[in-house]
């Protein structure tokens, strides 16, 4: 039964809270100071400690007129030094009175008010550092764990002078073993003991990583109460860090039970957890004091770390000989592929990393064993359940009846079992078997009954009977370890790769023409989405100013798709390949000034541009013609002049200059030509441009950078695939379905852009930010927190998932858009987003958010 601390709501199985008050032991006093260190609470007793007869007296008063000044100066530097909630102060050798008895005291803080506890102090405070350091090194000379854990009960029982010391160690379960001791002789051993979990509550284990060290002095002691004993709210001061602390009275019972008088745990965490105690047990009442019991939590501190270090080496070692068993079989399975299928040689190798009396293999229905296993239909059974739990991770037990209905029937050929999944569907498994371990557990009293009706009434009675129990443990096996479990995640991964090996070269051939396939499916369905899209916005963005007829909107648009078309005939002659920049200005001359094409007039070496370039450079091509031929040079008798070159760094530096036409005056309004020109190229290519509207003619200047200027990536790896998307769903389009919305757009066309801006105005959006890159749009994140956004997947030769993970990392929700079709997989972490097709429609995108923004409210 846990010394849990008064205050603590102890639960027994029916869930009923015991509720005690808060109480000291009387060896020592309490003073509770509020913030301006007036006393607020104090023990009954520290009147008499203090000499003042009366302790409620003391309530109000000063704690600076009550203690000696240096010991108040000591006090407050210590309160200074008190860092985090747990945090505990400690002074030794004080005095608490004028030429009185020194005093230990501890300090801490509780519930807004400052802990004062003192006991007497001992005289002879020795050596504490020596006395730690020649402990561990006493330690540090121990070979294995469990001549290292007697040793440290050892070197407890010498420090405090117990009768008895054990290190008590938790297991996965909650129960404890005492798996060291070190007693007197004459009074018994626990050595080997084990108790269940309810003799110490989650509750009390909880304040064991609290407060590391708990004592009781007599437990024949009546405990002392804290004046007042609920403060203004109604609440008592939370003991859980008091160094004085009573415990409770079912406690005191059971180490009576035990005929223990006196008694100290220290807790041992390890990797923040709590691994066990050192429990001591005294049959007279002991005072052991506090600079003492400060040393022993200081060594329990450091055998913790020497213990940490021990089993983190026994886990390294263990796993390095598992990795070069993993090498082993990934060596001899690509030198002879048979062997995985051969079950004595897989039993062999895998019983080295791994202790088991037997192992059965599971693949496509097939079957194969070595050694101790169950027969065919029982293995079938444990497959089927094995496909019910947690697919794709290695599964552990070591009673299988606990997973297979039934399987108490061969339990006494195989109990246990370790399963390791080697495909990505729950269906293919080696499984090592263990056999049943009858065993005998030896109980400190019979572990099924610790909880019973009893004189502290009916909600937990401490354990009556400590008296060896004995259990038979009969159908299960050994437990497989955790370090043994992580080991077989790594032998998975190494099998697994092998599997995958083994099905990618049966299947390469064919994987291959369908890769072919589907990469010429993929590119296609890309392309002409993406073309409807354009085409789209083009159609959008061109609508006829006021007053001009519907034939000269047709040859608007015509004439900008007709663009399009000439630049796709160039990049596709040569099967998606780079294209000469003077074709592309050939055929916009011969497209409308027919026979007059020497008016513009090239000048430039044969550079070519990969198809995104050419096809940004139709489009602005396309409008300079079109207004130098309304408006400009060549509406008349004028010329243009168009020149290229490189500069240092390999841009293509492209300058428009027109001459001989009428008086330029600078447009009134920028439509979507001027658009067009003027941010096409450092919207799409990430370059520059400059237009100039000069009296005697329009001039502008481009720059394209280098990377689009030299040739196109090869595209013969493999298709990229994303899900089928979900179909449009019946019914009306959502109006204002973003409404006030801020939403970031990543689009790498300038005017698919412009169009799903437009379309996300029309849905509500109050603000819509659009980059055309990774960088950009993270940048935009970090600038302005967007409502929503909208996520081309391909950005050129990039892709948008970088921009998905920061967004789903601020919990930011978004959709992906794609021209590609339906194939293959989205990364992992995304697997689950909406993707919409490409061309944008205001119903598609509508929809999509609707879906979207409902699945975040929810």
């Amino acid at each position: 039964m846990s010394d849990v601390h008064p205050q603590v709501d102890l639960t027994n199985c029916d869930r009923e809270p015991i509720h005690i008050l808060g109480a000291i032991q009387p060896i020592g006093f309490l003073i509770a100071l509020s913030s301006d260190w007036m006393i607020a609470r104090v023990s009954a007793n520290a009147g008499a400690f203090l000499g003042t007869g009366d302790s409620e007296a003391l309530l109000g008063r000063p704690l600076a007129g009550l203690l000696p000044a240096g010991t108040i100066h000591a006090l407050r530097n210590r309160v200074a030094m008190l860092r985090g909630p747990d945090a505990v102060e400690r002074l030794f050798g004080c005095p608490i009175r004028q030429g009185g008895e020194p005093f230990d005291i501890a300090v801490h803080v509780s519930g807004g008010q400052i802990v004062i506890e003192a006991e007497p102090g001992s005289t002879d405070t020795g050596d504490a550092t020596g006395t730690v350091r020649s402990m561990i090194a006493r330690l540090d000379q121990t070979g294995s764990i469990p001549d290292f854990l007697h040793e440290g009960a050892r070197q407890v029982r010498a420090l405090t002078g117990y009768d008895r010391v054990m290190v008590y160690r938790f297991a996965a379960d909650g129960s404890g073993e005492v798996a060291a001791e070190s007693c007197r002789r004459g009074i018994g051993s626990f050595l080997g003991l084990h108790y269940p979990a309810t003799d110490i509550p989650v509750q009390a284990r909880a304040l064991y990583k609290r407060n590391l060290l708990r004592i009781i002095t007599d437990v024949n002691a009546e405990p002392v109460g804290i004046v007042p004993a609920l403060d203004e709210n109604g609440a008592p001061l939370d003991l859980s860090l008091s160094v004085l602390r009573a415990v409770s009275p079912i406690h005191i019972e059971y180490l009576k039970n035990m005929g223990v008088q006196a008694s100290m745990s220290i807790s041992i965490v390890v990797e923040g957890r709590l691994w066990g105690l050192f429990a001591c047990h005294h049959y007279s009442p002991r005072v052991i004091p506090f600079e003492r019991r400060s040393v022993a939590e200081l060594f329990a501190q450091m055998f913790a770390m020497r213990l940490e270090s021990r089993e983190r080496q026994l886990i390294v070692e263990f796993e390095r000989r598992a990795r070069d068993i993993s090498d082993q079989l990934l060596g001899a399975v690509a030198t002879d592929e048979t062997l995985l299928k051969d079950p004595d040689w897989l039993s062999n190798i895998l019983t080295h990393a791994i202790p088991a009396d037997g192992v059965g293999v599971w693949i496509n229905g097939s079957h194969a064993f070595s050694g101790t296993t169950p027969d065919t239909d029982q293995f079938a059974r444990i497959i089927k359940a094995l496909n019910g739990t947690a697919a794709g991770k290695v599964y552990a037990t070591d009673r299988i009846a606990s997973i297979v209905a039934g399987a108490e029937d061969f339990a006494d050929t195989v109990a246990g079992m370790l399963a390791i999944p080697i495909s990505r569907a729950p269906r293919d498994y080696v499984v090592l078997f263990r056999s049943e371990l009858v065993r005998s557990v030896r109980w400190g009293g019979d572990p099924h009954k610790p909880v019973e009706y009893g004189p502290n009434g009916p909600r937990l009675t401490p354990r009556e009977s400590f008296e060896e129990w004995k259990e038979t443990v009969v159908g299960r096996s050994r437990p497989f370890t955790t370090s043994e479990c992580r080991v077989a995640e790594t032998l998975r991964a190494t099998l697994i790769e092998v599997v995958l090996r083994l099905a990618d070269e049966a299947s390469a051939e064919r994987q291959a023409a369908n890769e072919r396939q589907e990469l010429l499916i993929a590119e296609l369905n890309h392309r002409v989405r993406n073309i409807l899209a354009v085409i789209r916005g083009l159609i959008r963005q061109s609508q006829p100013k006021s007053g001009s007829s519907i034939e000269d909107f047709v040859r608007l648009v015509d004439g900008r798709i007709h663009a399009l078309a000439r630049a796709h005939n160039q990049i596709t002659d040569d099967h998606w390949g780079p294209a000469p920049i003077r074709a592309l200005i050939d055929a916009e001359a011969a497209a409308f000034l027919a026979d007059q094409t020497e008016r513009i007039i090239v000048d430039g070496p044969d550079f070519l541009l990969n198809p995104q370039a050419y096809s940004t450079m139709a489009l602005v091509i396309h409008e300079l013609v079109t207004n130098s031929a309304k408006y400009g040079g060549l509406s008349d008798s004028g010329k243009a002049h168009i020149s290229w070159r490189l500069n240092e760094a390999g841009d293509l530096l492209l300058e428009w200059r027109e001459s001989g036409g009428p008086p330029v005056k600078p447009p009134s309004r920028k439509g979507f030509g001027s658009t067009i020109i003027d941010r096409s190229v450092p919207y799409d290519l990430g370059g520059d441009s400059s237009i100039d509207y000069k009296r005697e003619g329009v001039e502008a200047r481009f720059r394209i950078p280098a990377r689009h200027v030299s040739a196109p990536k090869d595209h013969s790896g493999p298709a990229i695939r994303f899900p089928r998307p979900a179909p449009a769903k019946n019914g009306p389009v959502p109006d204002q379905v973003i409404k006030g919305a801020n939403v970031l757009l990543v689009e790498d066309s300038l005017i698919i852009a412009l169009d799903a801006e437009d379309i996300l105005k029309r849905l509500g959006a109050a603000h819509v930010a659009t980059g055309a890159t990774v960088e950009g749009a993270l940048d935009m994140i970090r600038a302005a927190r967007p409502t929503l956004a909208l996520l081309d997947i391909n950005l050129g030769d990039q892709t948008s998932y970088a921009v998905a993970d920061r967004l789903a990392e601020l919990g930011i929700p978004f959709l992906f858009a794609t021209g590609y079709g339906e194939q293959a997989d989205l990364p992992a972490d995304h697997k689950h987003r909406r993707v919409v097709q490409k061309p944008y429609t205001i119903e598609n995108v509508a929809r999509a958010l609707a879906e979207l923004i409902g699945t975040a409210q929810a």
